[in-house]
């Protein structure tokens, strides 16, 4: 019988490498999918592109392309991880006990549920995936969560709980500019957390972890 996914982590490239390794290698046994960010690969695109100006479409599929060359390194350096290419592979290898890296360039390219654009990210992709395995989505990156305008800025306040269309109104955030309009559009909630603590990221999606003495936001979209 296939184990049923319960989360898809997504995990920012902005963890890569140490702390996203070490996360990945904590998710075992948690019926988990991961799905990684770009990084600085996908930012040396945009670099690029500022001075270059490509196309939309090579934007977009260069920046996909960039996280699957994160999700096979950090997959190279974690036993318990597989790396898989389709929604099949990923339950397949959660069935054999391990934890599935999602690399979702064909996958997408075939679904095609985007259009090519720059506010279009792994979150995103994530949130897509979570809907179509009707799994719970944890956006993990390295702030605690959702800022009213960036951390270190004077006067920014920290929020634990938000409304997805309140969050449409949101210049910038640790989000990407798409996620807040899905979770409306699938009528889903997620939480954003600070993958440098992986415990939690666990306590977030263990049911026998009650500890949440910890800042994370929670993405209302339902």
């Amino acid at each position: 019988m296939i184990d049923i996914i319960k989360q898809v982590v997504k995990i920012g490239g902005s963890l890569f490498p140490k702390y996203a390794i070490d996360l990945a290698e904590k998710l075992e046994n948690t019926n988990s999918v991961i799905v990684l960010g770009g990084g600085e690969f996908a930012n040396l695109i945009r670099k690029y592109n500022e001075e270059i100006n490509f196309s939309e479409e090579v934007n977009h599929w260069t920046a996909i392309d960039c996280m699957g060359i994160i999700a096979k390194l950090v997959n190279d350096k974690v036993e318990s991880t597989k790396l898989a290419f389709s929604i099949d592979e990923v339950n397949k290898i959660s069935d054999e006990g391990f934890t599935p890296i999602f690399i979702v360039s064909e996958f997408l390219r075939q679904e095609d549920p985007f259009e090519c654009s720059w506010d279009v990210t792994s979150d995103s992709i994530a949130a897509y995936v979570a809907h179509l395995l009707n799994a719970n989505l944890l956006i993990v990156t390295n702030v605690n969560g959702i800022y009213t305008q960036e951390p270190k800025e004077p006067g920014s306040t920290f929020i634990s709980k938000i409304d997805a269309t309140k969050l449409l109104t949101f210049q910038e955030s640790s989000i990407d500019v798409m996620l807040p309009s899905l979770l409306l559009k699938f009528g889903t909630n997620c939480y954003v957390v600070n993958g440098k603590y992986p415990e939690r990221v666990l306590s977030l999606i263990d049911d026998n972890i009650n500890d949440y003495n910890f800042d994370y936001t929670q993405i209302t979209g339902d």
